[in-house]
């Protein structure tokens, strides 16, 4: 029996057309570590809030087709705080209000609610540390997973461990950076630490992908994330 894992987000989890390659969300590269008979379906959008999204139907949409048994992975932050009123949403108020919209949208049709903390941004102070940039967001999306025994991965930090492993300057390996002229898709550069590129997507898969199997929800398919920068011990996903 097929399995479908339903993903709800932003720019950081979306899939990207060619004309912006190689940015890439990490859910476009989720399916490879995935045992063969689960099925991805990525609607996640640039630029959407836990709001945005819903206001916009995307949520309705999902809850259409979400069968018994599918997981609903949910990961929202980068876009709430911003001030645009269609999108802001408060981190311990209207946020985690919203993200129990998709927690019980998700149970009432027999589904699991995952919820994942935002993808960390790659902001480097002049001292080489990473600065934190989602303010409680994260913190209030790990209350709400507490408080609605939801499945948590904890890709903030895990991806925060990873950019500390790795650094300022080989960290930029995983993001959409180009020197005006290098690439066709980017004429006049880019330096983005934000949004991944295909590598930066294909990693942070990986650690998605370990975080559920540490919850318990899929079992292993590829061996080699365990040595990826952020792993983390057993005890947390």
């Amino acid at each position: 029996m097929t399995q479908t894992f339903y993903l709800a987000g932003d720019s950081t989890m979306a899939s990207y057309t060619p004309d912006r390659a190689p940015m890439e969300g990490w859910g476009a590269k989720l399916f490879s570590f995935l045992p063969p008979s689960v099925r991805v379906v990525n609607e996640a959008i640039c630029g959407r809030s836990s709001k945005s999204f819903i206001d916009e139907g995307r949520l309705d949409r999902i809850l259409e087709h979400i069968s018994p048994g599918d997981l609903l992975l949910i990961q929202f932050g980068h876009n709430d705080n911003k001030e645009d009123p269609l999108r802001h949403t408060c981190p311990w108020s209207t946020y985690p209000q919203t993200l129990k919209r998709y927690i019980d949208g998700a149970r009432d049709k027999g589904a699991q609610p995952v919820l994942i903390t935002p993808l960390c941004r790659r902001y480097f102070d002049a001292n080489g540390l990473l600065l934190p940039t989602h303010g409680d967001y994260p913190r209030a999306v790990e209350s709400l997973a507490v408080r609605e025994r939801v499945p948590l991965i904890d890709l903030t930090g895990r991806s925060a461990a990873a950019f500390k492993e790795m650094g300022d300057a080989r960290s930029r390996e995983w993001f959409t950076q180009f020197k005006p002229g290098e690439h066709p898709n980017y004429p006049d550069g880019i330096q983005d630490n934000t949004h991944l590129n295909e590598q930066g997507a294909r990693s942070v898969a990986a650690l998605v992908a370990d975080g559920l199997e540490r919850c318990g929800l899929i079992t292993s398919n590829t061996p080699e994330r365990e040595s990826l920068p952020g792993s983390t011990g057993r005890n947390r996903a």
